[in-house]
């Protein structure tokens, strides 16, 4: 049977890529490959479609979120681009030319864009994000960097390949995402094998991604976080659904079966805590962030000390007996 797993915050991993110096070998917690072949089987099936539902809203908010921009965008990159969620959203209108870029070659076959974009498709592990410094206006991404093994090193070559006041603009699943699923399985280990393996992966939190963006020399960061409540039958039929969208653990000791009665443990302690009358829930959590190359020409915040009007006094100045008297 097909085991998949949720994804889990492992603080300690963060804080560890913070301490290392730059020179450091970087740990790989995923595996790569197998995280290519889960996009290419999930790529290829009859009804990938039907496992768009979350990707899709989010790569649809994203680029409401490039429309917010007043500008438009001569070159962009679309990181992760999966099966288009953001690039099959995108306006020609807004974005002159833009290349969308994923591990995954028969995921990219699926790209179709929209009328009068001007777009092509580029296969590259975003691990190895290549272009030239200072080429591209936008990047986004969408649902992706929760894979990549080095944040850091991945942030700072999108930050080189932006132009001054270049936006990078994306979303990541957040350390909170299926918690409930998460739980269960570790109460049902926990009672039924005396312990836990690793079936989650490692995850974020949002002051996370704050740190590693500032670490990136990212400026006027913009961090903002949203919850996406789906319901199912039980619980195989959200593993299933995880599976549809590759979303499968592919940590490197991530273990390769899950016995039977756990699984039926852990979906019945599913049923009893989050159960509904019609089914169960469960929680996305999406970590979205604006972050801007660095450019002379950006607002800089006043010297210190040059306020004129105190914060204890913001009180006074929304009173609109305040106002009245002065007027």
């Amino acid at each position: 049977m097909f085991q998949t797993v949720p994804f889990r915050t492992t603080r300690g991993c963060i804080r560890a890529i913070f301490k290392r110096p730059l020179c450091t070998p970087v740990v790989n917690i995923f595996d790569r490959n197998v995280k290519r072949l889960q996009r290419e089987r999930a790529a290829k099936s009859q009804h990938v479609e039907l496992y768009d539902y979350i990707k899709d809203e989010v790569g649809y908010r994203i680029s409401d979120r490039i429309f917010d921009v007043k500008r438009v965008f001569d070159n962009a990159v679309d990181l992760g681009a999966s099966r288009g969620y953001v690039t099959n959203h995108v306006l020609g209108e807004t974005v002159k030319k833009l290349t969308a870029v994923d591990l995954s070659p028969s995921m990219l076959s699926h790209v179709r864009g929209t009328p009068g974009l001007d777009f092509s498709v580029r296969e590259m592990d975003e691990e190895k994000f290549d272009f030239d410094a200072s080429s591209l206006d936008l990047v986004v991404s969408s649902l992706s960097l929760h894979w990549v093994n080095d944040l850091p090193a991945c942030f700072r070559a999108v930050n080189k390949a932006l132009k001054p006041d270049g936006v990078f603009i994306g979303a990541m699943f957040g350390g909170e995402t299926l918690y409930e699923l998460r739980s269960s399985l570790h109460l049902a280990e926990q009672e039924r094998r005396g312990g836990l393996s690793p079936h989650l992966s490692p995850f974020t939190q949002i002051r996370d991604v704050g740190m590693l963006l500032n670490r990136a020399n990212f400026t006027m960061l913009t961090i903002d976080t949203d919850e996406i409540v789906v319901g199912f039958p039980s619980m195989f039929e959200l593993m299933g659904d995880l599976k549809g969208m590759a979303e499968s653990n592919a940590a490197f000791n991530r273990p390769l079966h899950i016995s039977r009665d756990t699984l039926m443990a852990a979906a019945a302690i599913y049923k009893d805590m989050y159960g509904k009358d019609d089914g169960v829930t469960a929680t996305f959590q999406i970590i979205y962030f604006v972050g801007w190359k660095p450019c002379p020409s950006q607002p800089k915040p006043l010297p210190r000390g040059s306020a004129d009007v105190s914060l204890k006094d913001l009180g006074k100045l929304m009173d609109p007996k305040q106002v009245g008297d002065k007027k």
